[in-house]
């Protein structure tokens, strides 16, 4: 029964996938509608009142720059002093400037003193003089009640061509700070043009007596309509400067307003959107909401899918090489590009692999040491017999060489010769007693010992096998170096080995070795050895002083040479580097403690 229900770990994660995002959407659909709502009503409240703020903060700046303009009319007018033809002039001047003014008429207690008006701007609407002086009388400025600082604005529309509102303010017009009332009839279009500018809000402003002074339609202001729609309306327009926001209805309308005063003339800003327009977005909102959940869905089941193939692949891929490092093949790995817990056991599993492969490589390279350590074993066993034989000979060599010496006169040619003979076959014999040392694991004898005498016998050695092969040998021996302590011997070795290395690399083509020696610093002394050779590559410079490493053709090197340098060098408690490029030669840098420190070091 247990066969017959089985379900892949594929489709169960399929399943728990699919319920948890289910309901997750559904959860984050509701809390962001719900959430929605809220911030929008927030937002439509607060952008509403800003507006309000703002459509005030600029109605007032423009009122205050007519009342400033106002004032440059009034003192005109009220200078005595000017002729009447150059009064007018002046005045025609700035009715151009000031363009938005119809009309300004001076009072002084009560009583009209004068009046002047841009006759080309009523032409234009079709209207008169007398248009406008009847206009006035029928609606006279409240002089009674202006006071000082204070400006009286209401809607004066004369006509459909020349909607306009008037501005009445109490202003000094002379040095001994007289005060006059100065009525002016302006034209609207700033503030329509300021009114219309939103596309979205309806942008109005009031008057103190209710009336439209602007409104983003200019119809309802030649009407002089009145915002009977507006609740509170004398409270809002007493209230401070900060903007309200209120929710009322306008012709079965659910409206909601935001309202500013404007700190000139009791004028109230107030801009209004219908509530359905306002949370038009909040239900668009909601159905996309929707969409996008069902869409979710749809995505997540194919995602679902796709992951849980993509986690359960590398699980498949385990399994498998699991059967085969099983088998014995260590050689397997298994790809991991995800940095989950499957991608760590990945790495894991890859680890172990190579570990085990690493292991076997070890234990058949063990296997090979032991086998080659049994041949070196058995090669000093026999070179120490082949030592003793020749070390015979030798001696014998070395004293008919020594009895030759006394016979001869040192200005003798062949006195030379025989010095060389006698120091090559102490030399001889010390290698063969240090080859006895080596097969008895003996020690190098360490006394002090000049470096540079060391690289001259060794040149000496090796001069002529490199200038048959065309390479020429330079040196830079730097005068009067401290002495070392070391084993001259053993020092020649590495020298000579070094020399032939390089040689042996240029592979019979023209060359140079170079060998300098100097202060590395206060406490070493640094020999180079430096060849025009290929070069090593980078892949294998850190290979070369291990035991065995060679790149030369089977026969002909064993891998120890530079091995046994290494480990000479290590013994005069000294270092040595490497220094190559790919065609550009080799250095190898040796350093060497001075003698005082190397006997510290021992010590």
């Amino acid at each position: 029964m247990r066969n017959l229900f089985r379900f892949s770990l594929r489709f169960k994660m399929l399943l728990v996938l699919l319920s948890v995002i289910t309901v997750v959407v559904g959860v984050i659909t509701f809390t962001m509608a719900r959430l929605f709502h809220t911030d929008k009503t927030a937002y439509i409240h607060d952008l509403t009142s800003v507006i309000a703020l703002h459509t005030a903060e600029e109605t007032r700046s423009l009122l205050v720059g007519y009342s400033e303009r106002l004032q440059v009319f009034s003192r005109i007018m009220y200078q005595q002093d000017l002729e009447p033809a150059q009064k007018d002039e002046i005045l025609r001047r700035l009715f151009e400037d000031f363009n938005e003014f119809v009309a300004v008429t001076l009072y002084e207690n009560g009583i009209e003193q004068a009046t002047v008006y841009d006759a080309n701007t009523l032409g234009t609407a079709g209207l008169s003089k007398e248009t406008l002086l009847q206009y006035r009388k029928d609606h006279p400025p409240p002089l009674a009640t202006l006071q000082p600082g204070k400006a009286y604005v209401e809607n004066a529309t004369l006509s459909a061509e020349l909607p306009t509102l008037m501005i009445a303010v109490m202003q000094p017009v002379s040095d001994n700070k007289t005060a006059v009332a100065v009525m002016a009839i302006v034209r609207l279009e700033n503030l329509l043009r300021l009114a219309g500018r939103s596309k979205v809000f309806e942008t109005f402003l009031v008057d103190g007596r209710g009336t439209l002074v602007a409104h983003t339609d200019p119809a309802r202001v030649i009407k002089r309509t009145t915002v009977d729609w507006i609740p509170r309306l004398k409270e809002l327009q007493q209230q401070s400067s900060l903007g309200t926001t209120i929710e009322y209805s306008q012709d079965d309308v659910e409206m909601v307003g935001g309202f500013a005063r404007v700190e000139f003339g009791g004028l109230l800003a107030g801009v209004q959107v219908p509530k359905a327009a306002a949370y038009l977005t909040g239900r668009e909102l909601l159905n996309d909401l929707v969409g996008v959940s069902l869409g979710l869905l749809v995505v997540s089941a194919l995602l679902s899918l796709f992951f849980a193939r993509l986690i359960t692949r590398p699980i498949e891929r385990l399994s498998k090489a699991v059967r085969e490092v099983g088998s014995g093949q260590f050689d397997v790995q298994v790809e991991s590009t995800s940095r989950d817990e499957i991608g760590a056991l990945g790495t894991s599993f890859n680890q172990m692999t190579a570990e085990l492969k690493a292991r076997e490589a070890a234990l058949q390279q063990t296997q090979a040491a032991l086998i080659q350590s049994e041949k070196i074993s058995a090669f000093g066993q026999i070179s120490a017999g082949i030592a003793h034989e020749v070390k015979n000979p030798l001696a014998g060599i070395l004293g008919y060489a020594q009895l030759a010496l006394r016979k001869l006169e040192k200005e003798d040619p062949l006195h030379k010769n025989l010095e060389i003979i006698e120091k090559e076959t102490r030399r001889c014999k010390t290698i063969i007693e240090n080859l006895m040392r080596f097969a008895r694991q003996e020690k190098a004898l360490m006394e002090p010992m000049d470096l540079n005498q060391t690289v001259e016998d060794a040149i000496v050695i090796v001069s002529h096998q490199l200038g048959i092969n065309e390479v020429a040998l330079e040196k830079e021996l730097a005068p009067q170096l401290p002495q070392i302590h070391g084993s001259a011997n053993q020092l020649q070795q590495v020298l000579m080995n070094l020399m032939i290395n390089a040689q042996q690399a240029m592979e019979g083509q023209p060359g140079t070795i170079k060998i300098t020696t100097g202060l590395a610093d206060t406490g070493h002394i640094a020999i180079q050895v430096s060849d025009t050779g290929p070069g090593i590559p980078q892949d294998i410079q850190g290979k070369i002083f291990e035991p065995f490493f060679t790149t030369k053709p089977a026969g002909k090197g064993t891998g120890l040479g530079l091995s046994v340098t290494y480990g000479i060098i290590k013994d005069h408690k000294g270092d040595v580097r490497l220094e190559s490029e790919p065609g550009q030669g080799t250095t190898f840098v040796i350093t060497l403690p001075v003698m005082a420190m190397a006997i510290e070091d021992t010590v």
